[in-house]
């Protein structure tokens, strides 16, 4: 039998469940996955949920034990979550092997000019970010930032900072990346509108990681040992390599490779904003719903993918075969610890412990949008994954964010604010933070220095415009 706690038991209850959860991570090293179902077990059991579900009786509603609401809250968040992510994955992966970042990052050097390369890496980084996980994205960039870097006689950070701003920014905001959609999953937030008020809030910010660049930019920093041998040493035999292309197997065209991006999410566009205007059980509602859906839409971009990048340019159907299984590894692994902090979310809200935060919020006057942001930003602070600290963000405060009764733009926009305050404080804990400062050379403090300012003032900026958008749009 469960027992009921008093509102601030409870919140000690979850605050001690975060700190546990920091602590199995942090300190233990322990995998994700395991600490967050450790985690809520613990946290269920802690603030009284029953050891196994409680049948429905009289009045009372059916009380989840605490497996069962862990279950409920790992299938609810993977009944969207999973499909997206392995779907997501496999296209990016598919453009990664195609040598498609090459081809993105040349046309737009040739459009801008040579003077321009900074602009031109940062805008194509921006647009491969967007089906590309970052730290996949960023590793492929690489090759292409040391060589124009080589070329311009400068430092690999001056353009590689800027590059690594965008597409971080993109990966915490725009689906089909993991957090955002576990994220919108725990809400229920509508990933259509989350995806065309993501990619219009990372116009600015891919503006902003251009200029706070060369802002963070303004001094020299000497080049860790480790990296200056692997820069001084790109474009000879040992050099960094791309490592996609076959030999004699040429880039795919940056019109091909932009078509492919932007298919998908024109088809989301097309669900959201088209399909409302016809009447609910029309056929045209309902083909044009369908088709805006984001499995479908990733779907059909992956069947263009697969002929445009590798059918008509000569890969045999085992290559293909071989190239999309290749992305489900990692994408396993995404899938299961998103899944797990929609599991914690689900104990937090059974157990009342959302409700009581969202209560004490309320009385102290901080305002929903704020308090999602920022309890977001310290989660990410504190154990360094970004699809942690937004599932468990959401899960945390759904209850106070279903009090508000938000129609669908506006309940995107809180999860946006989620987003971004995942994107801030990336630091020592952050895999993203030694990815940076080891290919771009930079030391541990330098990292400190500049990476973590610039991906904070990126979180900053991309929620006060959310914030902006929350307040300027009316409530439908």
């Amino acid at each position: 039998m469960g027992f009921t706690l008093p509102l601030p038991a409870l919140i000690l209850v979850g605050l001690a469940g975060v700190v546990l959860l920091l602590v199995l991570v942090i300190k233990c090293k322990m995998q994700a996955f395991y600490a967050l179902i450790i985690t809520s077990i613990a946290v269920g059991i802690g603030a009284g949920l029953p050891l196994t579900t409680i049948p429905a009786q009289g009045d009372e509603p059916e009380k989840l034990g605490v497996i069962q609401a862990i279950i409920a809250g790992v299938g609810g968040t993977l009944g969207s979550v999973a499909v997206l992510v392995a779907l997501g994955s496999m296209l990016g992966k598919i453009i990664e092997i195609s040598g498609g970042a090459d081809a993105l990052a040349g046309k737009f050097t040739s459009w801008l000019g040579p003077k321009r390369v900074g602009v031109a890496l940062t805008a194509a980084a921006a647009i491969l970010a967007i089906p590309v996980f970052f730290d996949a994205g960023f590793i492929i960039l690489i090759p292409i930032i040391y060589a124009f870097s080589k070329a311009a006689g400068l430092n690999p950070i001056k353009f590689g900072l800027p590059v690594a701003g965008v597409m971080l920014a993109v990966h915490v905001a725009v689906p089909p990346h993991p957090g955002i959609v576990g994220g919108a999953a725990v809400l229920g937030a509508d990933v259509g509108w989350i995806t065309i008020l993501s990619l219009a809030v990372s116009v600015p910010l891919a503006i902003a990681a251009y200029f706070l660049g060369k802002l963070f930019n303004r001094r020299e920093y000497s080049m860790i040992a480790a990296t200056k041998a692997m820069f001084d040493g790109f474009g000879q035999d040992d050099g960094p390599k791309n490592g996609t292309l076959g030999d004699g197997e040429k880039a795919p065209g940056a019109g091909t490779i932009i078509g492919i991006i932007v298919l998908p999410l024109a088809l989301i566009m097309v669900g959201t904003t088209i399909a409302p205007e016809f009447a609910e059980g029309t056929f045209w509602n309902g083909l044009l719903s369908m088709i805006g859906q984001p499995i479908f839409a990733l779907a059909v971009a992956i069947g263009a993918a697969m002929f445009a990048l590798g059918v008509r340019r000569g890969w045999s159907a085992a290559k293909l075969g071989e190239v999309m299984e290749s992305a489900l590894p990692a994408a396993a692994v995404i899938i299961l610890v998103t899944g797990a902090g929609g599991g914690f979310g689900k104990v937090l809200t059974e157990s009342g412990i959302g409700a009581a935060v969202a209560e004490s919020l309320a009385d102290a006057g901080i305002p929903v949008l704020l308090a999602v942001f920022l309890i977001s930003l310290i989660l990410r602070a504190a154990q360094g994954s970004a699809t942690v600290a937004i599932t468990t963000a959401a899960g945390l405060m759904l209850p106070a964010v279903q009090a508000l009764g938000l129609d669908a733009v506006h309940l995107a926009l809180v999860a946006l604010a989620i987003g971004y305050g995942a994107l801030g404080l990336s630091h020592v804990n952050d895999s993203g933070f030694w990815i940076v400062t080891r290919y771009l050379g930079l030391s541990v403090k330098d990292g400190l220095r500049v990476w973590t300012p610039l991906t904070t003032a990126l979180g900053l900026l991309g929620f006060l415009i959310t914030a902006g958008l929350y307040v300027l749009i009316p409530s439908g």
